[in-house]
């Protein structure tokens, strides 16, 4: 129940549901008790009367026995629908809030993060773990509640009739409570098996739909069905445990509350004959006894339903449990910084170093370079030599080792960096589209809340993709599947950057976008990205004709700067630089 406790700031907020609720209950549960009561009174009157009273007497007194029932049952229903229009209610409400908080930490938690966790392990906390917490929240407390108060009414009424017949009939009651004891610490360890082995099942599906295309491109299917059965057949063997622990509850308790029936009548039946046979008027009576049967099947569902609460408890603990290993994560990138900002273009690197903690690869090695406003570096490098890591360091998605990096003479940590990020249009090599129109792509760079039809084409011509969506049917309003599976490469590449653009950046970052695009298309693109009215741009690539007419350009081995300069300049040094270029010269040749 620890992990639960953090759920004690939901219900202070709802506190006015939870206390209607609380009225409501006590409300159905009042005139609940007044049933078994009227019954009995009615049935010992009718009784006493029995051999002085007509057909047409019994049926009057049947049909008001019926009504005054039916009565009590309307008003105890109306108050049981006031009572889930508060506390279920309420389980929403906080269902709701804590779905926001969970994403709003994902949020807030930087690319680390995600490069530890699984997409399908923080879907499956972020549904499947809050609604097992929001059955707790909602029916769990609900019937926690009346049985609390169901016991307590029941128990004094049955204490007014008959105070030793009353602990006979409880005797079984403490039994239920130790069986109940026994079995939830099991169903707790199982369900947080269940849990993970749930994860589990939800990465492994989300990754096959994700790479569906690679998929069948190697004819994987059956090796990841098999996976996925094999996963499957765990799932429902921990799932099987967990029902058969649970499976123990309800026969238990109904026996019990049969063994409960019987010793009402049985000893019901002995006191009332003692009553008898001394002449008492104010032992126990038929009615009495009948009472009693009613307030012990009454009871029935209510014990009944403890079991299934504990299990919902146990469960639910395990789910927030695994919550709050989520929230209780600290970003370990803070923008401390809430002062207005606004980039005047210039960029340094002072000897920077950067090591990749999971894998232990240093990314790169004092590392220093400068940018002035207006200029255009260009970083080139093979694969894996550190160009997109000092994207990442210069979005601050990850901090340096050591070194610094200034972004107009001010230590990247104290720059407001949300609003350096408003500035900054980049455009990764891992291109993302959401599953939505073209338009709301688009829109998704804009910092303006309205922009035109017009703007949105203009851009899209800079990036040269405007022929392609005016040949869709739809044009802009194009739906994309996931990813922009039903775009090529180059297409999602060049709506990526006309995304960057639509930003209206001082700050343009190319991270080799424009790897999946011709030479003759990227010259265009390039050339209409000179016209931008940017302050910085940096342009990441592994091909020497995206680079080639940057201000400055730097190449990069294993994290060094092996050479830098200028196009021409880089070229007349007969290194590095050169050597891949005619490379790259011989190979598009054969391509031809």
């Amino acid at each position: 129940m620890k992990s639960l406790s953090y759920l004690n700031k939901y219900f202070l907020k709802y506190k006015w549901h939870l206390l209607l609720g609380i009225l409501f209950l006590g409300g159905t549960n009042y005139f609940k008790v007044l049933m078994p009561q009227y019954f009995g009174s009615i049935l010992d009157s009718l009784k006493e009367q029995l051999t002085n009273v007509s057909a047409d007497d019994i049926l009057l007194v049947a049909l008001k026995l019926g009504g005054i029932y039916m009565l009590l049952s309307a008003i105890s229903g109306l108050f049981l629908f006031l009572t889930r229009q508060t506390i279920i209610k309420m389980s929403r409400h906080i269902e709701y809030d804590l779905k926001n908080e969970v994403y709003e930490q994902y949020q807030r938690l930087n690319y680390s993060f995600y490069k530890k966790n699984s997409t399908g392990d923080l879907m499956n906390r972020i549904s499947e773990d809050v609604s097992k917490v929001r059955m707790y929240l909602g029916p769990g407390v609900m019937y926690t509640i009346n049985l609390a108060i169901l016991s307590i009414m029941s128990v004094i009424k049955m204490i007014s009739i008959n105070p030793y017949l009353t602990i006979y009939v409880l005797i079984p009651l403490p039994i239920m409570s130790f069986i109940i004891y026994a079995v939830s610490s099991r169903i707790n360890r199982i369900s947080t098996t269940v849990q993970e082995e749930q994860s589990f099942m939800s990465t492994l599906v989300q990754e096959t739909f994700s790479g569906i295309r690679v998929v069948k491109a190697y004819g994987r299917s059956d090796s990841l069905n098999d996976k996925f059965d094999g996963s499957a057949e765990n799932y429902k063997n921990k799932s099987m445990k967990l029902v058969l622990v649970n499976s123990l509850f309800m026969p238990t308790i109904f026996i019990l509350i049969g063994v409960s029936t019987l010793v009402s009548i049985y000893f019901g039946g002995l006191l009332h004959h003692e009553a008898i046979l001394t002449n008492n008027e104010s032992g126990i009576t038929v009615g009495d006894i009948i009472q009693f049967i009613f307030y012990v099947n009454m009871l029935t569902w209510p014990f009944a339903s403890v079991g299934w609460v504990i299990s919902l408890t146990q469960r639910a603990a395990a789910s927030q449990e695994r919550i709050n290993e989520f929230l209780k994560v600290k970003p370990e990138i803070k923008n401390e910084s809430t002062a207005a900002f606004n980039f005047k273009g210039k960029i340094e690197f002072k000897d920077v170093s950067y090591t990749y903690p999971n894998s232990g690869i240093k990314a790169i090695e004092d590392l220093s370079f400068k940018i002035k406003a207006g200029e255009t570096l260009g970083i080139i490098g093979r694969t894996g030599s550190g160009k997109s890591t000092v994207i990442k360091l210069l979005m601050r998605m990850i901090e340096p080792d050591e070194g610094q990096i200034l972004i107009d003479g001010v230590n990247i940590a104290e720059v407001n960096m949300e609003k350096f990020r408003e500035q900054t249009g980049i455009v990764p090599q891992d291109v993302f589209l959401f599953s939505d129109t073209i338009r709301n792509n688009l829109l998704f760079g804009s910092n303006e809340t309205e922009v035109s039809d017009d703007e949105l084409e203009e851009v899209c011509r800079k990036a040269h993709v405007l022929h392609n969506i005016k040949g869709f049917k739809n044009g802009l309003d194009t739906l994309l599947g996931e990813r922009g599976v039903n775009l090529s490469g180059g297409q999602k590449q060049r709506l990526s950057i006309a995304r960057a653009l639509i930003r209206k950046p001082k700050l343009l970052l190319l991270d080799d976008c424009l790897s999946a695009v011709d030479t003759e298309t990227e010259e265009i693109i390039l050339r209409n990205l000179d016209k931008e009215k940017v302050l910085t741009s940096i342009v990441v690539s592994h091909r020497v004709s995206t680079i080639r007419n940057a201000s400055h350009i730097i190449s990069i081995e294993n994290g060094h700067i092996v050479e830098e300069g200028t196009h021409q300049s880089l070229m007349d040094l007969n290194g590095f630089y050169k050597e891949l270029f005619q490379k790259q010269l011989e190979e598009e040749e054969i391509q031809e």
